[in-house]
């Protein structure tokens, strides 16, 4: 498979942090709120700026889950239709020629799902098939990327499109003081970004574009006794944060294992890849990548500026990631690199990926 183009879409309502850390500190639950907890950990979290689905001042009005899931419904299709045209247009293709769209989500739910919802605002035929992907978190960037491949190694004359949408500030919870949904409340942002790709037998035009990439290969790791490590646990009020603080460690354990053996199953090693597409988990988490990996702060910078400049979008992040890297820092042609991302399960997901000869 070749991927044509990768474009983000963001909100428009963008505020520093500190902005955002202080509207939190005044609608959570006030009597057990550890304020110079909360501070700390928003001043710690590697974040300069985020992006939110709504102005600041209505979320204290948000009354309930149903309430804060239409807003995701709203706000979510717009900028996923968004993101889906602007990556069909740098690839030179219109919303007829999509034979497949994949869409992965999880901070809100829709039924009929977004990817139907996106497919009609933006005109896609009426045989599109469609793959929603729900509960991947983090790592569904990564697999979905997996997935779209997956599909058209098997359909190589066909296009296909990723679509990732999250609002993660509509899932924060007022009521909870827990340090997860303090830690949450600073690192999380809302975004969306899309992936459009097609098979080996498709003809497609040249376009001005960024570059092409071709995936090689992926592998999916889930992890033993990890359930607790990262996800939801769904209640009355909406989405309460499962996060361990132990993600690092695993990381660190398991990462450069999972690495090695993927690289090794393509006759490869580590020396061999220029280039990294890392998910902006946050400071602990991106520390810990670059030990495992053994690589310096640089090699995974463009990941580092991304959780700064809009925050952790949970599976938009390591899209967000990969546009920049193409825009911004353009690998070699020819050139390895790998995408990788972890998520709830608790499991990986790396993608081998070439930059396309010019």
């Amino acid at each position: 498979m070749e991927i044509l183009s990768v474009r983000g879409a963001l909100p428009e309502h963008r505020y520093p942090q500190e902005v955002i850390t202080d509207a939190f500190a005044g609608v959570i639950a006030r009597g057990g709120l550890d304020e110079q907890l909360l501070r700390r950990l928003h001043a710690n979290a590697g974040v300069r700026q985020r992006y939110l689905a709504m102005p600041l001042s209505d979320y204290a009005d948000l009354a309930d889950f149903g309430q804060a899931n239409d807003r995701f419904i709203e706000v979510g299709v717009e900028l996923g239709a968004q993101a889906v045209a602007d990556a069909l247009k740098e690839a030179g293709l219109t919303p007829a020629d999509v034979d497949l769209i994949i869409s992965t989500t999880v901070t809100g739910l829709a039924v009929p799902s977004l990817d139907a919802r996106i497919a009609g605002v933006l005109g896609f035929r009426p045989d599109v098939k469609r793959v929603p992907l729900v509960g991947l978190g983090c790592v569904a960037g990564a697999a979905g990327v997996s997935r779209l491949n997956d599909y058209l190694v098997g359909h190589p004359d066909e296009v296909a499109v990723l679509v990732s949408v999250e609002l993660c500030s509509l899932t924060v919870q007022r009521d909870d003081v827990s340090v997860p949904n303090l830690v949450a409340s600073g690192l999380f942002g809302d975004g969306a970004a899309a992936v459009v790709a097609v098979g080996s037998a498709r003809e497609t035009p040249i376009t001005d574009g960024p570059g092409r990439v071709q995936v090689l290969g992926s592998r999916s790791h889930l992890y033993p006794d990890s359930e607790r490590t990262m996800g939801w646990d769904v209640t009355s009020s909406g989405l309460r944060i499962v996060l361990d603080a132990n993600v690092p460690n695993m990381v660190r354990r398991y990462l450069a294992a999972d690495v090695d053996g993927f690289l090794e199953g393509n006759g490869l090693a580590r020396a061999d890849i220029e280039w990294w597409v890392c998910h902006p988990g946050g400071p602990k988490v991106l520390e810990a990548m670059q030990d495992a990996l053994e690589v310096p702060r640089a090699a995974v910078e463009m990941t580092w500026d991304s959780l700064a400049r809009i925050g952790n979008l949970s599976s938009a992040s390591v899209l967000h990631v990969f546009e920049d890297t193409l825009r911004d820092r353009p690998p070699r042609p020819g050139s390895l690199g790998v995408l990788l991302a972890m998520g709830p399960g608790f499991c990986s997901e790396l993608v081998l990926i070439r930059m396309a000869d010019e």
